[in-house]
């Protein structure tokens, strides 16, 4: 059984309260001075900022819905989640670098995972003011505001948030059109950039984490956008590997035309 309308809307009101103070207490410890530390597994940052941020939310989430299981970028995965029907999938800081060098673009992305597909999802972008959420049929919004996508039907000058040096890169069978191109560090809050009609698009060819995608994949298809990996699958969460093979997030126009690009890098599940 799937949860109830009013068990979906507790559950979004949860997660909303606990993004924007897991991100207030980011940037008040910013304000102190961050520590910073670099991963074993792949050199990236992760500040004292993160672990707070992560501490405060595994404490709330966890305390108001103890049966359900948790994933998070900064706390050690355990299997105990896959016997979860209903898991929090969390990346307390998505994009620190961004945090880290003082732009805007980064934000708190919580999940509410059910039976492997999302069902509620918050994403706030403290530097902006921004706050996403989306609940399963509910449709999705911004500061409370019904968003949607653009209506934009050509790659030729189409709005791409992603790295422009991907779309460049000599591999392609096919080099990409003219396009406006801007990058932004964190993922869920491209896809968040999609989902409301400032970008067309969101291309990333490389795997990317259950934490990274979950609470923006929510947020874009309840706005009508596109989102699946490059072999046109949606996405499936608390699997044994959490992660995906690649993202596109995409307005209905242009998602079969980049799906068209980005075939030939194969199966990659």
């Amino acid at each position: 059984m799937t949860l109830s309308p009013s068990s979906l809307e507790g559950d979004l009101k949860l997660i909303l309260d606990a993004a924007q103070e897991a991100g207030d207490l980011a940037r008040k410890i910013r304000r102190q001075g961050l520590e910073i530390q670099y991963k074993a597994d792949d050199n990236s940052p992760v500040t004292n900022a993160d672990l707070a941020t992560d501490e405060l939310l595994t404490t709330r989430l966890r305390a108001a819905r103890p049966d359900y299981g948790w994933l998070s970028e900064e706390t050690a995965d355990h299997r105990d989640r896959l016997d979860c029907r209903r898991i929090f999938v969390v990346d307390p800081i998505d994009g620190t670098r961004a945090f880290l060098n003082g732009r805007p673009w980064w934000s708190v992305a919580i999940a509410v995972v059910e039976d492997g597909l999302p069902v509620a999802a918050a994403i706030y972008a403290p530097e902006v003011e921004e706050t996403y959420a989306a609940a399963a049929g509910q449709g999705a919004t911004l500061n409370g505001v019904r968003i949607g996508p653009s209506a934009t039907r050509a790659l030729e000058d189409c709005r791409m948030v992603g790295d422009p040096v991907v779309f460049s890169h000599w591999s392609w069978p096919e080099p990409w059109p003219t396009m406006r191109i801007e990058q932004r560090s964190s993922t869920a809050y491209r896809m968040c950039l999609v989902a409301a009609g400032t970008f067309d698009a969101a291309v990333a060819p490389l795997r990317k984490s259950d934490w990274d995608v979950a609470a923006g994949d929510l947020i874009a298809r309840e706005a009508g956008c596109f989102v699946g990996d490059h072999t046109g699958d949606g996405f499936r969460y608390n699997r044994t590997r959490p992660s995906q093979a690649s993202l596109i997030c995409a307005t209905p126009a242009l998602a079969p035309l980049i799906l068209e690009r980005v075939r030939h890098m194969g199966a990659g599940k």
